[in-house]
């Protein structure tokens, strides 16, 4: 079953899976904060990652207007042979319209033990509807799942929604710990 929005996947998958928040989530390549700023309003810490300082700054001011939990983290993600994610732990990452294929081991690794991703985007039966096109920035058929190989899947979809129309690919996995 898809989930329509963001919200949806947040509130119906990640919290009642996750209740014990140890560590922030990240919200990667934020943007506005939407996701992350509707976990903020819940008391949860988030870290807002983006390489816009002026989607940054709308996204501190309202850090700032509400007293919510976050932290701003301006970074550049796409850094050849880089690792934004040394030294970096997180309950959770969030992510929604965003993809460097060269992340996603630095990812998974910083996400600590019982922790979760929830990531969608558009997968390449998108180009029938628009943008984006570039076949770097859209999943392959199965690709999202088998980059989670390893990983508890808690709910995974691929296809079309509409309204507007977008072909993608959602998942929540959960990174498994030790001895279970």
């Amino acid at each position: 079953m898809p989930y329509k929005s963001h919200e949806a996947l947040l509130s119906y998958l990640a919290l009642p899976t996750n209740p014990d928040i140890s560590s922030p989530v990240l919200d990667l390549a934020c943007g506005s904060g939407r996701s992350g700023l509707a976990l903020a309003q819940l008391g949860i810490p988030v870290v807002f990652a983006d390489r816009s300082a002026s989607a940054l700054e709308g996204v501190k001011q309202q850090l700032s207007d509400s007293s919510l939990p976050g932290r701003i983290w301006q970074v550049d993600l796409e850094q050849e042979g880089i690792n934004p994610f040394a030294n970096e732990v997180f309950s959770a990452v969030l992510c929604f319209r965003y993809l460097h294929r060269p992340l996603f081991p630095h990812l998974q690794k910083a996400v600590e033990p019982g922790g979760l991703v929830i990531y969608e985007t558009f997968t390449t039966d998108n180009r029938c509807f628009g943008r984006p096109a570039n076949p770097d920035f859209l999943l392959k058929a199965g690709e999202l799942r088998s980059l989670f190989q390893g990983w508890e899947i808690i709910h995974y979809y691929e296809g079309v929604q509409h309204e507007p129309d977008r072909a993608i690919a959602q998942i929540v996995a959960c990174r498994y710990q030790p001895n279970s």
